[in-house]
């Protein structure tokens, strides 16, 4: 019964980093600006605050009252100027609006041909999750495998639990494509 245990421990220890692979591939897509305006865009701003670099969200609530519009409420005051100036520096295209209480984001209608390059990059970074996940995969393989080599398991059961770890493979890749596919979809919707 030793065995199976280790056989599912791997399985098991495959399918959660299968697993946070593709949840970094959805905090990773949801910074990607779609025409519509989400505090998750702010996501990957840092702002360097009394010589702390912190994210965004930890010095500011930031909302969505509009479909356009995002209104970033810092804690201190004293930092907005910084986050304005990290907010200018982000590859997000967006343009601070500070009137001394909030930063307001207009956020703009994309062009056809910013549509596409975001989508080239969503496709980027589903490619990069997709070798993630397969690296997993032979990591797992490679772990069985050598546990067949050391006689803990038979050929039989290395051959069941290599479907089992294709089977999990395949799982993930068809969530995190699902999930590029409705990133693509949100992007090229006017």
């Amino acid at each position: 019964m030793t065995q199976l245990s280790t056989i599912d421990e791997i399985l098991h220890d495959a399918g959660e980093r299968m697993g946070k692979s593709v949840q970094l591939f959805q905090r990773e897509i949801d910074t990607v600006r779609t025409g519509r305006a989400t505090p998750s865009l702010l996501d990957s701003v840092s702002v360097d605050y009394h010589g702390t670099t912190m994210a965004l969200n930890q010095l500011a609530t930031i909302t969505a009252p509009e479909a356009r519009l995002l209104v970033v409420q810092p804690w201190d005051r004293s930092a907005m100027a910084t986050i304005e100036k990290e907010i200018l520096r982000s590859d997000l295209g967006l343009t601070p609006s500070n009137d001394g209480t909030v930063i307001r984001l207009q956020v703009p209608s994309l062009t056809d041909e910013r549509r596409r390059e975001l989508v080239k990059r969503v496709h980027k970074l589903l490619e990069d999750k997709h070798v993630a996940v397969r690296n997993v995969r032979r990591d797992s393989l490679e772990h069985l495998r050598r546990l067949e080599k050391d006689g803990g398991i038979s050929q039989d059961e290395l051959r069941r639990a290599q479907d089992r770890l294709q089977k999990l493979t395949d799982e993930q890749i068809v969530h995190a494509d699902q999930l590029s596919k409705k990133k693509e979809s949100e992007l090229m919707e006017r």
